[in-house]
């Protein structure tokens, strides 16, 4: 996606919790509006079994009994499905949003409205920033241990030039489960109509996050490694600023949860060569550190 942006001038996303910092590229994690995009995908949570239950979290209430949920990042890289928005450099961003309480026990339905923001990187632009509006609708079963988010999400790119259509709309369906030793989870995303006026967009991720109970220093910090992968389709791949129509990125990570803060190290990158990123290191393999708050 960023590709077509450095194309039109001459040039990503995820937490998992904030980024458990920087997990899955992509898109905001709905269901917790982290700061990260999609890398919060990835994230999971000790297994209670094994490990001394750190003290619960108060909820941020809210008006109508909902919640609030915000966060902040700081990394070395936004990469958003493995391609790099800030030209390889620091990005900070913040996340914030609300949840409604479930539609009763036996129907837990909730809904939600958030937002995400980035400083992006696009040479000769003038874009500024990146601020995403998202709204859904998530269903938790079995004891929360099944979920599944159906959201939205509006990308919208500040001081962009309107003829080059960065803005677009984004529909996605999320499902996780949690086995303990492991959580599993899976998305589509579809795109009417892609960044840069690249018609029709699928990208399909799947993911796994495996907590460290073994690990163990104390009730205030936890380990968890994890892993994904996905595949971005796009209909007008000249427009997107990629030579064929799909292409395959990755991550692979460490989160340390320490006394509320979430450090992270993200080894992630695609198929695509230095060639077909527009003679840019932007695509290519490397490694995201980023620290994480969520509140």
């Amino acid at each position: 996606m960023l590709l077509k942006k450095t194309a039109v001038l001459a040039t990503t996303l995820i937490t998992f919790c904030a980024a458990s910092a920087a997990y899955a590229q992509g898109t905001p994690n709905p269901q917790t509006v982290s700061v990260t995009q999609d890398q919060q995908t990835a994230q999971g949570t000790p297994d209670a079994a094994t490990t001394p239950a750190a003290p619960e979290k108060e909820t941020w209430k809210a008006p109508f009994g909902g919640n609030f949920t915000a966060g902040f990042a700081v990394l070395n890289d936004y990469s958003y499905r493995g391609i790099s928005q800030t030209q390889r450099q620091v990005a900070v961003q913040v996340a914030l949003g609300y949840e409604t309480p479930t539609v009763s026990e036996k129907i837990p339905l909730s809904a939600y409205v958030g937002a995400w923001g980035s400083n992006v990187n696009f040479p000769g632009t003038g874009t500024t920033a990146e601020i995403d509006l998202l709204t859904g609708l998530k269903l938790k079963l079995l004891d929360d241990k099944l979920t599944f988010d159906l959201g939205y999400i509006r990308y919208n790119y500040l001081s962009a030039p309107s003829n080059l259509f960065y803005d677009f709309s984004e529909f996605g369906l999320v499902a996780g489960y949690d086995f303990g030793v492991a959580q599993v989870s899976a998305a589509v995303r579809y795109s009417p109509n892609f960044f840069a006026n690249s018609g029709n967009a699928w990208y399909k991720w799947a993911s796994v996050t495996v907590p460290l109970p073994f690990l163990y220093v104390n009730e205030n910090i936890a380990f968890k490694a994890f892993g994904t992968i996905g595949n971005q389709y796009v209909e007008r791949n000249i427009n997107y600023g990629i030579p064929n129509d799909n292409y395959w990125d990755w991550q692979l990570g460490l989160v340390v949860s320490v006394y509320g803060f979430d450090l992270s190290a993200v080894y992630t990158g695609t198929n695509l060569s230095v060639q077909d990123c527009l003679g840019t290191q932007n695509c290519a393999s490397r490694v995201i550190l980023g620290i994480a708050k969520a509140f």
